[in-house]
């Protein structure tokens, strides 16, 4: 597995802690279609939220939140569309589009997480 895998995916898990810390039930991880995956999918009481991380050790390629672009935003929605296609309503009455940024040292610890509710 490459090391961007290994940090998008340590970078899913830190903000799945979160969310539950705040009293988040996660619904699916890694939600995948032949478009693309969103990285969690959770609910908070009447709430189904779609949240999208992007993890990174650097400023090089810019910041967490810069990648969440509008193609991306536009893929997630494409996929929540999907997700609810395939799975039963559950009642929700709100969707959500959240994005997670998480910034790591280069040697993977812990150095920001931010949560943006409703960003798209």
């Amino acid at each position: 597995m490459s090391r961007r895998k290994i940090l998008g995916n340590y970078g899913e898990k830190l903000v799945r802690e979160e969310l539950i810390k705040r009293g988040y039930k996660i619904l699916e991880s890694n939600f995948r279609t032949r478009h693309g995956e969103i990285d969690i999918i959770s609910k908070k009481g009447n709430t189904l939220v779609f949240t999208e991380v992007k993890t990174r050790t650097s400023f090089g390629f810019g910041t967490p939140m810069e990648a969440v672009n509008h193609r991306k935003q536009r893929k997630v929605r494409q996929i929540a569309v999907e997700y609810l296609s395939k799975k039963s309503s559950g009642g929700y009455g709100e969707y959500r589009f959240d994005a997670a940024a998480v910034l790591l040292t280069p040697q993977g610890q812990l150095k920001e997480l931010e949560i943006y509710e409703g960003v798209f």
